[in-house]
């Protein structure tokens, strides 16, 4: 007796945004923990064609999960990062930067006003 099964349709494996992302974080210099994140992304994302092809559906569909949560983290993590970095140069350069900018601006002007 056979039964008649259908195949459930592939999930996505999230590749391309889990390269992008890793790619971000190396660009962005976010190496650690970005890059991680992505990696681990990655490793997912090439988890969901052999699980799928093994006809591990349900293992394919966490694995998409899991690919796509990662890279998501990945971006955030970057974003995190460089604004922790602004704020962090902006607090013990700021004021520093201002005056000496100040001061070469108020010597430009008395030059020009000679």
């Amino acid at each position: 007796m056979e039964t008649n099964q259908t195949q459930p349709s592939k999930p996505n494996s999230h590749m391309p945004m889990a390269i992008i992302s890793t790619v971000l974080s190396v660009i962005s210099c976010s190496i650690i923990p970005s890059t991680i994140f992505g990696i681990i992304s990655i490793v997912y994302a090439s988890k969901v064609n052999s699980k799928y092809a093994m006809q591990d559906y349900e293992g394919a569909v966490r694995a998409s999960k899991n690919a796509k949560t990662w890279w998501i983290v990945t971006l955030v993590s970057i974003v995190v990062i460089w604004a922790i970095s602004i704020f962090f140069i902006d607090s013990i350069l700021g004021e520093e930067f201002m005056e000496e900018f100040m001061r070469e601006y108020e010597r430009e002007m008395e030059k020009a006003n000679q």
